[in-house]
């Protein structure tokens, strides 16, 4: 059998039943793939299930606060998808009245659709033959063909895309691209995949090579950079907190946090209240403040690592802008803010 038999025989015995691939329509794939970018299924069904019940529809979506899909989105990460998914619903309802581009280049016109999104969307749901590539793919066809070039590269971008697309099966694209996806997730594992029992054993040059651990080559990226957080828990004598909108184009861009002072190191409670001295929301107010978290909370991203420390400021009179406690969790907020607002229960 040819390597495209092999993963599709593999995949029809193998396949885990997901409710996206129990389905050709459009939205529901887009939100699947988007939704798992990064995210493993475990994590990230839940979240599926509820958009589609939330927003069945793809106008359902459109016509939804930028606030309800954020706060609907907390906890994946990435919050930039989010805003895109929301932009990129609009598009097709203002755009396309509603119908979803059918083919590879009219999906890419979709905000935050990429390549391997949009190849997974044009093949699943209208059958045009264009092989995705995903960390999976990349390691299934690294690993099998022994290819040493780095992944997070332009060539290796480049190189990895050919032969995917070279060895697509051109009668069945779609069965094919889940069936290599599902078999890196699966069997082709990062650490520990199952070598004995593999079906592609007798022709993967890695394991005639014994260096399947090294495939598939990545460049080291850039050094993580450490920033240090401080945010003020302030609570006032009606039980009144203050949140505030981030701004600018981070990655927490619309999300709500408690003020923030950002500093170049941690500070202890002495320096802490030297700053908050000088603070503007506390100017002329009597406070007192006490640290919550005792171990400092170091919450890694992909590019950073934040250094946080939970304040808690009591003060002696109300702030403007103000609002109830009871009312914090209808905020849509990163995670590092959410796990606060759980545990410190209000």
């Amino acid at each position: 059998m040819s390597f495209s038999e092999i993963l599709t025989y593999w995949y029809s015995v193998n396949k885990r039943q997901l409710p996206w691939r129990e389905t050709t329509n459009p939205y529901c794939i887009w939100l699947s793939e988007i939704i798992l970018q990064q995210t493993q299924i475990k994590q990230g069904l839940p979240y599926y299930e509820a958009f589609v019940s939330t927003f069945p529809t793809v106008f359902d979506l459109a016509k939804a606060s930028e606030n309800e899909v954020l706060k609907l989105w907390q906890g994946l990460g990435y919050y930039s998808r989010a805003r895109n998914l929301h932009a990129a619903a609009q598009y097709v309802v203002n755009e396309c009245d509603g119908v979803f581009p059918d083919t590879y280049k009219g999906l890419l016109q979709l905000k935050g659709v990429g390549d391997y999104t949009a190849s997974a969307i044009a093949s699943i749901c209208y059958g045009e033959v264009c092989a995705v590539v995903d960390g999976n793919v990349y390691r299934v066809l690294s690993r099998y063909l022994g290819i040493q070039t780095p992944i997070n590269t332009t060539q290796g971008a480049k190189e990895f895309k050919a032969l995917a697309q070279s060895l697509i099966d051109y009668n069945d694209p779609a069965t094919f691209n889940q069936a290599i996806m599902e078999f890196g997730a699966v069997q082709c594992k990062p650490k520990n995949p199952n070598c004995s029992v593999c079906p592609l054993q007798d022709s993967c040059v890695a394991f005639r090579d014994s260096n399947i651990d090294s495939l598939p080559v990545k460049l080291k990226a850039a050094k993580v950079k450490k920033k240090y957080f401080n945010f003020l828990v302030i609570l006032t004598p009606k039980g009144n907190t203050l949140v505030e909108q981030r701004k600018g184009q981070g990655i927490w861009q619309n999300l709500y946090q408690f003020p923030l002072i950002e500093s170049k190191n941690l500070l202890e409670l002495q320096d802490l209240q030297v700053a908050l001295q000088q603070h503007e929301l506390l100017e002329d107010k009597q406070f007192e403040v006490y640290l919550y978290n005792k171990d400092t909370i170091i919450h890694k991203l992909s590019h950073q690592h934040l250094y946080t420390r939970f304040w808690i400021v009591e003060v002696d009179s109300e702030i403007e802008g103000a609002i109830s406690t009871a009312t914090i969790e209808e905020f849509p907020v990163p995670i590092l803010i959410g796990n606060f607002i759980e545990a410190f229960n209000f």
